[in-house]
């Protein structure tokens, strides 16, 4: 029987004409259907555990955009960006260094290196791009370079000095790991220019995915990119694995049970279940579509129950923590506005092969009530704040059931009172220096597009025409006509990387 139904509005997945859309509810899953005048109907499941959906439901809050670029004209989303309608800042922006790759990828929603034009911003392009992401209201703390493969860019080492110079507080590049793995001097060069994190691909611990996902096997590659990576001083890997039904989800809890026996410098995993853009195979997309819900169960199951899906919260649970550390400093801090069922995440401590999701001794539904009514106090006066500051030095640990808290936590609790008293990146690097970090979330295709979600994505592309876009709507429906307003012709061929 169905139990919920609701209006929303998608695309047609064949000419990408906005068209109305119902969310709802049948046999525990939540599917999308729509119909288009000229092309049909489509289903397709939105997520699949309907008591999970309402569960992140209850975390959706309202936010707004940092920045303002563009008018309302056509409507959703074509009028990107950001445009009036959007409700979310940017919490980490994507820029594409280049459209050339080293791999061939029958999965790559970007397409990459098959377009017939090179799409590479120039120095100065890219520079203006992250001055314009600095200027956002508050700042965009985080860029993230991709592409292609961004490693092939020449300069890379150089772009990656730039970004630190123009003042993001966290640099990333999310790549394959060939460049890493020919070379640790290469790690080496950037650790000194100011890389932080990796996100690398990696799609299993044997190679049969990778046969499948990047039509070679790559895991002895992988395994010396994070290798060269430990040793060049790189100490902050995130491991992406691209999840494909019936491909790879049944080696997720072996990939969390890498992470914990390389926590030195594999940080965590954040999986992001295919996307049927680009050269995935539209052909399969039943057969093989994979929700955030599938994922919580194949990692609960793989791990014996130790990271329950009860562990994992939205994205957007951890707005109160932005709400307080703005009151408490006085300056706006980023919200983590976004749809609630765009992501999700949880901490995991791990000692000696047993997985402790943070979960299991912090009330953290308790906390993050705690610091709404923390954030409120503070905005009242003064001596409001001095209340707040008694009650998290009183308080706080009442949080906290510490007969079940990994040592290692218990006697390190300042960390999460520095958190939350200075929203330093500091304070917070440490607490990620004991816990291992799992996320996962679902980009959308033309098939499960949701413009609710879209309206609140917190992942923008920031593009040469001086514009931001919500990553969603960017693969979707701009990607091209961006690439070829600012490619040019192709001068040359290489054996190593295609074009």
């Amino acid at each position: 029987m169905n139990e919920m139904k609701k209006k929303t509005k998608s695309l047609c997945p064949q000419c990408l004409k906005v068209i109305d859309a119902e969310i709802y509810e049948s046999d525990g899953k939540i599917l999308i259907k729509k119909k288009c005048e000229e092309h049909g109907e489509f289903e397709d499941t939105y997520w699949s555990d309907a008591e999970l959906y309402h569960k992140f439901a209850n975390w959706q809050y309202e936010g707004h955009a940092g920045i303002t670029l563009t008018k309302t004209e056509k409507g959703c989303p074509f009028d990107c960006g950001l445009c009036p309608e959007h409700k979310s800042s940017t919490m980490l922006a994507i820029i594409d260094l280049t459209n050339r790759c080293n791999q061939h990828c029958p999965t790559c929603f970007a397409n990459a290196a098959v377009a017939g034009y090179l799409y590479e911003p120039t120095m100065e392009q890219l520079e203006e791009m992250m001055k314009l992401l600095r200027s956002e209201v508050p700042p965009c703390p985080a860029v993230q370079f991709a592409g292609g493969e961004p490693t092939v860019r020449e300069n890379f080492v150089d772009i990656v000095k730039m970004a630190r110079k123009i003042g993001f507080s966290h640099v990333q590049v999310a790549t394959n790991g060939i460049a890493l793995a020919k070379s640790e001097q290469f790690c080496r060069d950037l650790v000194e220019a100011g890389l932080h994190t990796v996100y690398l691909q990696f799609d299993g611990m044997t190679d049969e995915p990778y046969k499948v996902l990047r039509g070679i096997p790559a895991l002895n590659t992988k395994l010396k990119a994070i290798e060269n990576c430990r040793r060049g001083g790189l100490r902050s890997v995130v491991l992406v694995p691209t999840l494909m039904k019936g491909v790879n989800d049944h080696q997720i809890g072996d990939i969390a049970r890498f992470v914990a026996k390389n926590l030195d410098v594999v940080r965590g995993m954040n999986a992001q279940p295919v996307s049927f853009e680009g050269r995935v195979d539209e052909s399969e997309r039943k057969e093989r579509r994979f929700t955030i819900p599938d994922f919580i169960k194949c990692l609960e199951e793989q791990t014996d129950g130790q990271i329950p899906r009860e562990s994992f919260y939205p994205v957007p649970f951890v707005v109160p923590f932005s709400y307080f550390v703005e009151a408490w400093k006085g300056i706006p801090q980023l919200e983590f506005t976004v749809h609630p069922h765009c992501g999700a995440g949880t901490y995991v401590f791990a000692d000696g092969g047993k997985f402790t999701p943070i979960t299991e001794f912090v009330d953290v539904e308790g906390l993050m009530e705690f610091l709404l009514e923390g954030a409120e106090e503070i905005k009242k006066s003064r001596i409001g704040k001095l209340k707040t500051a008694a009650k998290l030095l009183t308080s706080g640990g009442k949080f906290i059931d510490h007969a079940k808290a990994p040592p290692e936590f218990a006697k390190n609790i300042r960390v999460l009172t520095g958190i939350l008293e200075k929203g330093s990146r500091d304070a917070l690097a440490e607490f990620h220096r004991k816990t291992l970090y799992v996320g996962v979330m679902h980009f959308q295709d033309a098939f499960n597009f949701d413009l609710e979600r879209v309206k609140r994505c917190g992942i923008h592309y920031a593009t040469p025409d001086g514009r931001i876009i919500p990553f969603c709507s960017y693969n979707a429906i701009h990607r091209s006509s961006v690439e070829k307003a600012f490619s040019v012709p192709l001068r040359k061929q290489n054996s190593d990387v295609t074009y």
